[in-house]
């Protein structure tokens, strides 16, 4: 998962080389504020508003947002350790003004109300790692299915078309338990960077999400690809062992949480590949 003393490393690494801008590290200017994302081309109007989710262990706090009209593909989406933040509704409303019903969860809501990380990426790590220790493949479990329930009673999702999820570091496992724990209705999966992807356990979240019917994209950082070489590998053979579709690739020169606009490692160019091919499987699965 996030670890700080990598996190820092490789802050330094990718400014040295140029591939993460001064530019980039000036527009953190205060705590959960995100560089501006690019324009959607023509892009739809979305209604939105902070939702309470009800789920077995609790109240879960939640940014939805929707085209204002009409019904759409509904998309649950699995912040990083450091929560639901400006950066994430940010992401969160791009996506609804490309023409999907979005939530953005708050995946800490047992522990506490987001925000979670008072400080965004720059929170300290041993601020935020105890709240995602108190998450499991249980919880990771027991919410999909609330969360996708919930979307399912939304009268701007469609109940005709799949449902995406998205997670990002932590995230990008329970992404992957989403689709295990609702096959019937999750379409798409898609990990940005995600955290323990692949492990010797049997209950593995790259085996879980293997029983599924959803389509994949993985996307994984370069520097994560280096601490753990043959992760893509097994990725790869699961899922065509299961006769699943998905996309592999490791991202060069992009670290380890390059894709949020407020981290410290956006990489604007990968994370716009990523955005492009995350619309790709959404336009395919979802449609």
């Amino acid at each position: 998962m996030c670890d700080q003393e990598y996190f820092d490393d490789d802050r330094r690494k990718f400014e040295a080389l140029g591939q993460v801008t001064r530019r980039q590290f000036g527009g953190i200017v205060a705590a959960g504020i995100a560089m501006s994302l690019p324009a959607v081309a023509n892009a739809v109007t979305v209604t939105d508003g902070d939702v309470t989710i009800t789920t077995p262990d609790g109240q879960c706090d939640a940014y939805f947002v929707h085209p204002s009209t009409g019904d759409a593909a509904g998309v649950l989406i699995w912040p990083d350790i450091f929560g639901l933040r400006p950066a994430f509704r940010q992401m969160g409303k791009r996506l609804a003004e490309s023409g999907y019903s979005v939530l953005v969860v708050n995946p800490f809501y047992r522990t506490k109300k987001a925000p979670t990380a008072e400080k965004g990426t720059q929170t300290p790590f041993t601020d935020v790692r105890p709240m995602a220790a108190t998450l499991s493949e249980t919880t990771h479990m027991a919410d999909a299915k609330a969360f996708i329930a919930w979307l399912d009673q939304q009268s701007s999702v469609s109940k005709t078309r799949k449902i995406g999820t998205q997670g990002y570091c932590m995230g990008g496992p329970i992404a992957f338990r989403t689709a295990a724990a609702v096959p019937a209705r999750v379409g798409a999966v898609a990990s940005f960077h995600g955290g323990g992807l692949v492990t010797d356990q049997p209950n593995s979240p790259h085996l879980q999400a293997a029983t599924s019917k959803a389509q994949f994209l993985v996307a994984i950082a370069a520097n994560d690809d280096e601490r753990s070489p043959t992760d893509k590998d097994k990725l790869k053979e699961t899922f065509e062992k299961a006769s699943l579709q998905a996309e592999i690739e490791v991202y060069a020169g992009a670290a380890h949480g390059w894709c949020p606009p407020d981290s410290s490692v956006y990489n604007e160019p990968q994370a716009e590949k990523a955005w492009a091919r995350l619309l790709a499987l959404y336009g395919k699965a979802l449609a």
